[in-house]
């Protein structure tokens, strides 16, 4: 029943957050007191431990982000609802590598939270349906490319990632700088890459969190 679901939505736009709370209380469920900061929220999902917390990413003090992070390494139960403007695949595969159980965009439905609510409470990670089609033409073609790299290809896709030199991954690894240079070599053409000096470090810039995921 929804009056046992408890729900804490934090958002620092003023109207949002009270249209969105008067409608889930018209849904009936246990609306806690809304939050206009990301301390506040964190304050009152330490407080309160409320069934599911819904945030927006950018907030003053804290972002949604920074709040799921803090609890989740307190331990909290609470399960987490982004609810957001942004449609980048990097700020979307970040959401799901903290866990976070669902995904929305702000311009969805009233009704489209409701649903959302009802497949986190059964354990389903849920979306806008707009991100089927970001994932099938952005994120599911360099998956795909991704499963072309060997271990030790992967390995040195880490290191960069870490801003490690050749030189700096030769030491790390044992290996030649010329086996380095020969693995990076072997991963732009793997990725399908131009052959220049940055084609690398771009690709890995703007697909970390797909590469992070698997």
């Amino acid at each position: 029943m929804n009056h046992n679901i408890s729900i804490l939505v934090a958002d620092d736009h003023p109207m949002l957050l009270k249209g969105l709370m008067h409608e889930l209380t018209e849904y009936g469920f246990n609306v806690l007191e809304g939050a206009s900061n990301g301390a506040k929220a964190l304050g009152i999902i330490d407080s309160k431990q409320p069934t599911i917390a819904i945030l927006d990413i950018n907030m003053p003090l804290l972002t949604g982000f920074e709040v799921i992070k803090k609890c989740k390494a307190r331990g909290s139960l609470t399960r987490f609802i982004i609810l957001t403007s942004y449609k980048e695949k990097e700020v979307i595969l970040k959401a799901r590598n903290m866990g976070v159980s669902g995904y929305l965009l702000k311009d969805e439905p009233f009704l489209e939270i409701k649903n959302c609510i009802q497949a986190v409470m059964k354990g389903e990670f849920y979306a806008s349906k707009v991100f089927d089609e970001i994932f099938k033409t952005e994120i599911h073609p360099e998956l795909e490319k991704i499963k072309y790299l060997s271990p030790s290809e992967r390995t040195i896709v880490r290191l960069i990632a870490q801003e490690k030199s050749s030189k700096d991954i030769s030491g790390l690894l044992a290996i030649s700088i010329r086996t380095v240079q020969k693995h990076r070599s072997n991963i732009i053409a793997k990725l399908d890459l131009p052959s220049d000096s940055d084609a690398l470090s771009v690709w890995i810039t703007k697909n970390k969190e797909i590469f992070f995921s698997l």
